[in-house]
């Protein structure tokens, strides 16, 4: 039988007509329960935090949404979260232990896309006394279980198999340069050397581009896509530049204990070994207020809070935020994440383009 859609049909009424497609919207609750399941476990605290904030994170390549909780007095302007870090940071400095959370949050500037909703679901855990080698482990170990409770070996999409059983790929981001985009590490960190071979590579070099958005183009187009084939990958030392909120490492400061892991070319995870020097957490959010200046983006208030729960101590930890709808899209064999979700936006604001 052959289903014809309406174009402007929504996915409660192509759930209706189509028992295929309302399976797939099913799979959601699937992987979410396992996903608690398997950090229940392991003896994490589920945990909540709040969706509206007074403070936004100033992160340069994130615009917050903002919200008004009084449209009179202003004092009272808040934002939606673009991920519940600050939060659940504070509650490590509470003493809370190893924690997971499964909650909404919110990206502004970002076109709608196959691989981008402005509201998603965001899992995002922590585990103390650990560091960013131990999350690569998790993560390991949740995409197995995931695939197990599922019945899965391995993962089917578009016709290809990615083995998740096995040991996955580990990758540094120099390496990555160096085996995708012919760069080596001496120039992948001079700034200057760098902008002279995306020059020499075809890249358009203005006096006012900047390392990391031609490191961005250079990635984006010669190394992502070829991230995560076969078996997933794991892509780890970033450069101290792109440190965010990582510790950089001891043994070679020029990079950051960060990674980000990959299947099928997309992105579905960034990680850390968590900052605890409350100087240094405090200089680079002043310093992405910095360049938002320089971008012409709103400067946002530093959470003091958030500082003053650094500086009372955390343990030493290791954190990751996962794209749970990419994931999901993954499991379901679907190019376009707004088929995994209920009400994607191009639903709610009825986006005829989207």
């Amino acid at each position: 039988m052959v289903i014809v859609y309406s174009l402007d049909m929504q996915n409660w009424q192509r759930a209706l007509q189509d028992s295929g497609f309302k399976h797939k919207l099913l799979l959601r609750e699937k992987v979410i329960d396992t996903i608690r399941e398997f950090f229940k476990s392991q003896k994490f605290h589920e945990v909540e935090t709040p969706l509206l904030v007074q403070h936004a994170d100033p992160e340069t390549s994130i615009s917050p949404f903002i919200s008004c909780l009084d449209q009179i007095d202003k004092k009272y302007q808040g934002f939606l979260t673009t991920s519940p870090e600050f939060a659940m940071k504070k509650l490590l400095a509470g003493g809370f232990g190893n924690i997971f959370q499964i909650c909404k949050s919110f990206r502004n500037g970002e076109p709608i896309s196959s691989r981008h909703n402005p509201e998603f679901t965001i899992l995002e855990w922590y585990r103390t006394e650990a560091d960013y080698t131990d999350i690569m482990d998790d993560c390991e170990a949740l995409l197995k279980f995931i695939a197990a409770e599922l019945g899965l070996t391995s993962l089917q999409y578009q016709g290809v198999e990615y083995v998740l059983n096995q040991t996955w790929e580990r990758l540094s981001v120099a390496e990555a340069f160096a085996k995708y985009a012919g760069i080596d590490e001496v120039t992948l960190l001079n700034p200057t050397a760098f902008l002279q071979v995306a020059k020499e590579k075809g890249y358009a070099v203005a006096p006012e581009n900047t390392f990391q958005e031609l490191f961005d183009q250079i990635f984006v187009n010669e190394i992502e896509p070829r991230l995560g084939q076969n078996t997933p990958t794991i892509l780890y030392d970033y450069l101290a530049s792109q440190a965010a909120l990582a510790r950089k490492k001891p043994s070679d400061p020029r990079y950051a204990e960060r990674f980000e892991f990959y299947i099928a070319g997309i992105e579905l995870g960034n990680a850390f070994s968590e900052l605890a020097d409350w100087q240094e957490q405090q200089a680079r959010l002043e310093e992405q207020n910095v360049q938002r200046k320089k971008l012409g983006l709103p400067i946002v208030g530093v959470d003091q809070n958030f500082i003053t729960a650094i500086k009372s101590g955390i343990p030493q930890t290791g954190g990751i935020a996962v794209g749970v709808d990419r994931l999901i899209m993954l499991f379901a064999d679907e190019t376009n994440i707004a088929n995994t979700l209920l009400f994607p936006a191009a639903d709610v604001f009825s986006l005829e383009d989207a």
